[in-house]
């Protein structure tokens, strides 16, 4: 089974994108449900497309689900860097559940 992929585009030297990287890789993301694997890609990196750079370089940190089960991205609300990480968590489950039921 595939998990979801959770990519977090931040960018080195953003002091939120930091802060909320921290937090995410302090989280038990493969105890969502469904399991998800962060993965954190710097904006400014020349493996990112021009399109993805063009949409978020302005707007970092940007969590987009990179859904197998969905077959599509999904960029998430922006979240408030002031949230703890066990509400952070509960935010993303219900994302989660958000992006999943909207589907069907």
């Amino acid at each position: 089974m595939n998990s979801e992929v959770l990519i977090l585009f931040t960018r080195k030297g953003c002091c939120l994108c930091e802060a909320l990287e921290e937090k995410l890789l302090n989280l038990r993301l493969a105890n969502l449900n469904p399991p998800i694997v962060l993965s954190i890609v710097d904006i400014d990196s020349k493996e990112v497309p021009n399109d993805i750079q063009g949409k978020y370089t302005d707007n970092v940190p940007v969590l987009v689900l990179d859904s197998n089960k969905l077959l599509r991205t999904i960029e998430l609300p922006r979240v408030s860097p002031r949230l703890k990480e066990d509400f952070l968590l509960s935010w993303i489950q219900r994302n989660l559940n958000n992006c999943f039921k909207s589907s069907y």
